[in-house]
């Protein structure tokens, strides 16, 4: 049985290593593999999900879905203005996708953000990604515009599309 809590500790390096698999799962394909390499170098090492472990402002933590001891999954996001939140990220063991566990850490995080005054949530995705696309649209999400991507360099023109729904 999957459950879902906040992450600690003991979470680090399962939840680098689902979101680096997660991530090379998504994008392969779609964005080159040195984009890939230095983004989860860059987001998902262990020096920096340890400072991100708990909440800080614009921040509410990680949380985790466990299966025993294992992180099959993990989201983050938080408050971008008084009554918006936002996803900023949510990966799964690409092993465990259609199995509901990205609907639960979405759920949990959503309850969370509603319970600090979001009224509207947003997420961006990246263009042609097959798999987030659909499973926001059918959490709700409505694409509201595009914009380049957070994460490209000077030479990079991925495109992210930003998404939002009143929760």
């Amino acid at each position: 049985m999957v459950d879902i809590r906040r992450a600690s500790v003991k979470d680090i390096e399962g939840i680098s290593r689902v979101c680096c698999e997660g991530c090379l799962d998504t994008y392969e394909g779609i964005r080159n593999i040195q984009n890939i390499k230095r983004n989860n170098q860059r987001f998902y090492n262990y020096e920096r999900i340890s400072t991100e472990l708990d909440e800080a402002d614009g921040w509410d933590g990680y949380i985790v879905a466990v299966d025993g001891t294992d992180v099959v999954g993990a989201i983050g996001g938080g408050m971008i203005e008084d009554d918006k939140s936002e996803v900023f990220v949510l990966y799964l063991d690409p092993d465990r996708r259609g199995e509901g566990i990205g609907t639960k850490l979405l759920n949990f995080l959503t309850d969370i953000q509603r319970d600090k005054g979001a009224e509207e949530q947003w997420v961006s995705v990246q263009k042609g990604n097959r798999k987030g696309i659909p499973f926001y649209e059918k959490r709700g999400f409505k694409k509201v515009a595009e914009k380049l991507a957070y994460s490209n360099t000077e030479e990079e023109n991925y495109i992210s599309l930003r998404y939002s729904r009143k929760i």
